[in-house]
């Protein structure tokens, strides 16, 4: 539920193909043999493994209109609904009808009684007394709900959640990738900055302490005034027709202003995103799982954290460096952005130890569903 393949948002690609990985391991070790049903807006790049198909999504439309009977029956179908909820899609922040989107897929697992798992995620908040009814009554009727961060976990606590809840991490660390290949070490140092379209435009919505599209520039005008430094700028969501939350769109608009910057291809989907982000010495940006793909792959990386989601993973992960964009100012922000380029070494050394906090929770995730699974596939051949 809520996994798509390919653009607009490569960071819900990056999920999909994390979670679906881990998933398949974890059917592996328990001796089955799986199929994958994608339930949510497909994206651009179809999915090639042969486990895995494409399922009905269900529009709101639908829902008014009573027509999702094939939804519902495609639920049915299934012995395991798996959520991810885009990441961090399960919140009313976001507004009501994508609130209530996101209820339409767990309401029809529950009414078809399907086992419903909340994959490893961001939890809320729920600031409305209303929502935060719907929320709670939905997890305590799931199987097993996984909180990604700290924070997450402590609002589970807080709304008094009765139903089994673990706290492990972000799935995307299990991301497949190619390194890139070793350069010269005399290469120029290669600094890569997400610009991210939503805060570039919308920064008001987050109620950002920082000048972000000026704290682009100072970034850019800093790495461009030292010697054998060079700017990639990373894009991470790309949408193929117009969208005020497009970071193409705003990487080419500076990279016209600074015609000295390389700007990455339009990546078909997260793997060749962190691919190449790895062939890069330092990495910033607004975009978290840009930021994921550039920790697990080695690279030093200063996120840039516009809410609570970025705070709850990297604290969890105990990793320091990070530019609170709704803490600190422009001015302390490219403070932090100067020092760090010039730590690149200690940070990528704390880049390892975050790592490995991070696999250790991933094995953890996958050893309890790969123990749901069994006791769901012994189920299903007493029935049969």
């Amino acid at each position: 539920m809520n996994h798509a393949f390919g653009r607009p948002n490569l960071g819900v690609d990056a999920l999909s193909r994390s979670n679906i990985a881990i998933l398949r391991s974890a059917c592996m070790a328990a001796g089955i043999k799986p199929t994958f049903v994608l339930f949510g807006k497909p994206g651009t790049d179809a999915p090639t493994d042969s486990d895995v198909t494409q399922g009905p999504f269900l529009r709101l439309r639908q829902l008014v209109t009573g027509r999702f009977g094939e939804f519902r029956q495609a639920i049915a179908n299934c012995d395991l609904v798996v959520d991810i909820c885009a990441g961090d899609g399960f919140t009313d922040i976001y507004g009501t009808k994508l609130f209530m989107v996101h209820n339409l897929g767990k309401w029809a697992t529950l009414v078809t009684r399907r086992p419903l798992v909340f994959a490893p995620q961001t939890i809320g908040p729920f600031n409305s007394t209303w929502s935060r009814a719907i929320a709670r009554n939905i997890f305590n009727h799931a199987t097993l709900t996984f909180a990604r961060d700290g924070l997450s976990m402590k609002t589970l606590k807080e709304m008094k959640i009765t139903s089994p809840c673990q706290e492990v991490i972000d799935v995307a660390f299990r991301l497949p990738f190619e390194a890139a290949p070793p350069r010269a070490p005399d290469a120029p140092v290669r600094v890569g900055i997400n610009v991210s379209g939503l805060l570039f435009r919308h920064g008001e919505r987050f109620q950002l302490t920082l000048d972000y599209p000026a704290l682009m520039r100072a970034m850019i005008e800093n790495v461009l005034s030292r010697p054998n430094h060079e700017v990639c700028l990373v894009s991470h969501v790309i949408h193929d027709d117009e969208s005020s939350q497009d970071d193409y769109d705003a990487a080419c608009a500076l990279a016209k202003e600074y015609p000295g910057v390389q700007l990455s291809p339009k990546f078909r989907n997260s793997e060749e995103a962190k691919s190449y982000i790895s062939g890069l010495d330092f990495f910033t940006g607004g975009r978290m799982h840009a930021c994921i793909g550039a920790i697990s792959s080695g690279v030093p990386v200063l996120p840039i954290a516009y809410s609570r989601k970025f705070n709850g993973l990297f604290e969890t992960l105990g990793y320091p460096h990070m530019i609170d964009g709704r803490a600190i100012d422009t001015a302390e922000a490219m403070a932090k952005f100067d020092a760090a380029l010039d730590q690149r070494e200690a940070m990528a050394k704390a880049c390892q130890a975050g790592l490995g906090v991070a696999r250790q929770r991933l094995q953890s995730y996958e050893a309890a569903m790969q123990e749901l699974l069994s006791r769901i596939a012994a189920a299903s051949n007493r029935h049969t």
